[in-house]
């Protein structure tokens, strides 16, 4: 039977030029290997020996990328290794099998969604209106399912997210804040429950997790083991539970770590 392997991608396995985190002497820093382009320019990295290590994982397990991206952003990354042949898109919105969004499963979600929380068009709303236009550079909505304001970091008002967390909460919704992003998701919408159905379709007997913001909390609590880094949400707050390996490596050197121990995890269990 084999191993499934559902990890977070941005800030878990590949990183931006602002989240590398490359704090040792310039002469020591790790060789980088560029994963993602956008508009021509260079956009997200992993380290030489975490591509070899990807790539020895995918021959390994099934590998599963996990992400709150939407198709669009997640096919324009271009792993190491073998092509995953699911991934798991818009927080678990869209199962994508062969790079093609499952019809069923869309369906089931957005089902889940109508019947359970408030609609798309009222957060959209509530975000236009209450956001201050000082520190916000973007409103966008992903893939028709959840919405997120892209911020100017260093203005942002934090008490302003506490309170959008507790008026979104009352209507179903969660709040993440993720460097320059602030995430309304439908708490429906989750991670979990499309890496389940991996697993079911799968047969994996084994599920292991990777993942550093408190949209990947509920991925990392449904696997069988799970791994986050020292830096994002859920380190930020010391989020820990009995399954889960809390590592001090910060930034791309994080990146590596988690593959490490994913790859050796999964061939102590083969």
């Amino acid at each position: 039977m084999p191993a499934l392997v559902a990890s977070d991608l941005d800030r878990t396995l590949i990183y931006s030029a602002a989240a590398l985190a490359l704090t040792m002497p310039d002469a020591r820093a790790p060789r980088l290997l560029c994963v993602e382009v956008h508009e021509s320019k260079p956009l997200s990295y992993m380290t030489e020996t975490a591509a070899q290590l990807l790539t020895d994982l995918g021959d390994a397990a099934v590998f599963v990328p996990t992400t709150t991206r939407t198709r669009k952003q997640y096919l324009r990354i271009n792993l190491p290794g073998p092509a995953p042949t699911y991934a798991i898109c818009a927080n678990g919105g869209h199962i994508l099998v062969d790079g093609v969004s499952d019809p069923d499963w869309h369906a089931q979600v957005t089902a889940r969604l109508a019947d359970q929380c408030a609609p798309l068009a009222e957060v959209q709303e509530h975000l236009l209106r209450a956001a201050d236009p000082v520190w916000v550079r973007k409103h966008r909505v992903a893939d028709d399912l959840f919405a997120y304001l892209v911020v100017e970091r260093e203005l942002l008002n934090e008490d302003w997210v506490k309170e959008l967390a507790v008026w979104a909460e009352n209507r179903g919704w969660t709040v993440s804040l993720q460097g320059r992003k602030i995430y309304a998701v439908p708490k429906p919408l989750t991670k979990s429950a499309a890496m389940r159905e991996v697993a079911r379709r799968t047969g994996a007997d084994l599920t292991l997790a990777a993942g550093d913001s408190l949209l990947d909390a509920d991925l990392l609590l449904a696997a069988d083991q799970g791994w986050r880094p020292g830096h994002g949400e859920l380190a930020d707050t010391d989020w820990t539970a009995p399954a889960i390996r809390a590592l001090p490596e910060r930034g791309v050197l994080a990146g590596e770590r988690i593959l490490r121990e994913l790859l050796r995890t999964v061939r102590g269990a083969a």
